[in-house]
């Protein structure tokens, strides 16, 4: 009798595995950093707020980064090249080992430092990689192709870069669609877009950075009603964070803002929403602290590195 049972057990367990393969996605969305540009904690900055970063290490932040790997294609995607990619690219390959999954594409949101000076990792003193997909928009690929040194990265063909419009899908893999979205920003050197990243089921969306909610000519309350998964701009969590500085020169919705704007949503379309790319002054750069908690309780999420979408 026990040994039918260890045999029905095992056949049991079997099915199971086999239904559950069969059943889940092949593709998702990792979230590989969660900091403003310049990681956290920042430099010269050994304030209150900074030296935890400083005193223990497991509490650093990587800015923010995205990967999204597609299984079934074996192929992965990186969104921004943060000055945290060593990091994040080891990450990524112990997600998806590079003996088995390509690196079939970086895209870049905009010309900020925090969001694209990785690429210099793929250079000639550095990995000198061979024609890695890097997506841009028309003002970015001429600023790269234009201006050392990453001009030396497509001169050499470390990278190769790829097209992208405004509103237009591309479809990078049979389950995998990535469309640009223009958002406002400050635009000194390249346009700035959000990335609506769709799989087979269910679809993302990524502003790291935007001027103001109101400056955009969408509604991002329509936005978020239309997808999955919202990983917005929480750059700063209120006015008057950063003392002796006029903060309008650094526009961003204050997470209190984007709340207020968010307040009528249903509570399953606020549960889409993760703040992500938090200030080294923002409370929410801890995820223990009592302003994430009142975010949460409001009905919203606080991004961390880790975090795994099913798209």
């Amino acid at each position: 009798m026990h040994k039918y049972y260890g045999l029905f057990f095992w056949l049991w367990v079997s099915l199971s595995v086999a239904a559950e393969s069969q059943t889940s996605t092949p593709v998702t969305l990792h979230v590989l950093g969660v900091a403003q540009d310049a990681g956290y904690p920042q430099l010269n900055c050994y304030q209150s707020h900074c030296l935890p970063g400083w005193q223990d290490p497991q509490k650093r932040k990587w800015a923010t980064a995205l990967a999204v790997i597609d299984e079934q294609q074996q192929q992965k995607f990186l969104f921004d090249a943060t000055p945290d990619i060593r990091e994040q690219m080891y990450q990524l390959h112990l997600l998806a080992p590079d003996e088995r999954f390509d690196l079939a594409g970086i895209f870049l949101t905009h010309g900020h430092m925090g969001h694209y000076t990785g690429l210099m990792h793929l250079g000639r003193e550095a990995a000198g990689t061979q024609d890695v997909p890097v997506y841009v928009m028309p003002r970015f690929k001429a600023f790269l192709q234009n201006h050392g040194p990453w001009s030396q990265l497509v001169t050499l063909q470390n990278i190769q870069l790829q097209d992208l419009s405004a509103g237009q899908a591309s479809t990078l893999t049979p389950n995998l669609e990535v469309t640009p979205l223009l958002v406002p920003h400050r635009d000194e050197f390249t346009e700035t877009v959000g990335f609506l990243i769709k799989g087979p089921s269910q679809t993302a969306l990524f502003i790291p950075d935007i001027d103001k909610w109101s400056k955009w000519d969408e509604d991002i309350r329509n936005w978020i009603q239309r997808v999955d998964f919202a990983l917005l701009d929480a750059t700063f969590f209120a006015n008057g964070e950063i003392p002796n500085r006029d903060m309008t020169e650094i526009p961003h919705p204050f997470v209190t803002e984007s709340m207020a704007l968010f307040k009528d949503l249903s509570p399953e379309d606020k549960a889409k929403i993760h703040f992500i790319h938090f200030n080294h002054s923002n409370p929410l750069i801890d995820p223990h602290s009592e302003a994430a908690d009142a975010v949460r309780k409001a009905g919203f999420q606080v991004a961390v590195r880790g975090l795994k979408f099913a798209l």
